[in-house]
């Protein structure tokens, strides 16, 4: 999508203690975890020993797949506990530099207030929970892909989606190009992540003729999730809070 989302006018009551942690959590990952920031040969093997990978579900993967010259990964049986576990912990996994960044970014703009509304204990639980369903989506589409997922953008699309429910009209600055220039454009968060969505979601139709390298319907799975998760827990319409200005009198 060609509208980038930088920053939105939706203070918080409380300090963010929780979205700040999972950015933080995510960053010490990618940097001291992961080897080679996820781009490298040795990454790639990482993945498939700790991300889920579609086929370990109904149990038929291949024996290895090669993931490089004379370099073979080895898929390990998973049962349903581990795969789980294994979709919470991807969600911590990122491949390149570009994928972790754009993440925390939107987990930033859009995590702080989804906290502030639920509370920080069960926002972690419903941030977990929407990583969970972004796996599940993405992989009751591609039950025969021997593929790893990762990257927090499920999740990050679970926040996304209770974010549209919770502040439909906070305004929301995005960048949008214009040839080889951008301008910051102020539109209502409604406008950003229904386009947001409606991309998401033709992407993954396109993914079920053939993979296209993202799982994008994990990103629609999980914005959904949040759609329904915020229901739930009694999210219902907000009023974006202001951004106090004083006003100065000579």
């Amino acid at each position: 999508m060609s509208l980038i989302p930088i920053s939105d006018s939706n203070p918080t009551r409380r300090f963010p203690i929780v979205t700040v942690a999972l950015i933080v959590a995510n960053i010490f990952v990618f940097f001291f975890v992961e080897p080679g920031f996820g781009e490298s040969g040795r990454a790639q093997l990482y993945f498939f020993d700790n991300a889920p990978v579609p086929c370990q579900l109904p149990g038929d993967c291949p024996a290895g797949v090669r993931v490089g010259p004379g370099t073979v990964a080895q898929i390990p049986d998973r049962n349903l506990v581990s795969f789980l576990s294994a979709s919470i912990f991807s969600t911590f996994l990122h491949a390149g530099f570009l994928h972790i960044i754009g993440n925390m970014l939107f987990l930033w703009i859009f995590g702080n207030n989804v906290e502030d509304f639920v509370g920080r204990v069960r926002y972690l639980l419903f941030y977990l929970a929407g990583g969970i369903a972004a796996t599940l989506a993405h992989v009751f589409t591609h039950l025969d892909s021997f593929v790893p997922g990762v990257g927090a953008s499920g999740a990050v699309a679970a926040v996304m989606g209770a974010y549209l429910l919770l502040y439909p009209r906070a305004k929301v600055n995005v960048l949008v190009p214009i040839f080889i220039l951008f301008t910051v454009v102020r539109l209502s968060a409604w406008v950003v992540l229904f386009l947001w969505f409606g991309y998401q979601f033709f992407l993954a139709a396109q993914e079920l003729a053939g993979p296209i390298g993202v799982a994008w319907a994990a990103h629609a799975g999980g914005f959904v999730f949040g759609l329904i998760a915020i229901l739930l827990l009694g999210g219902r319409p907000q009023r974006p809070r202001q951004i106090w200005q004083p006003q100065w009198r000579y």
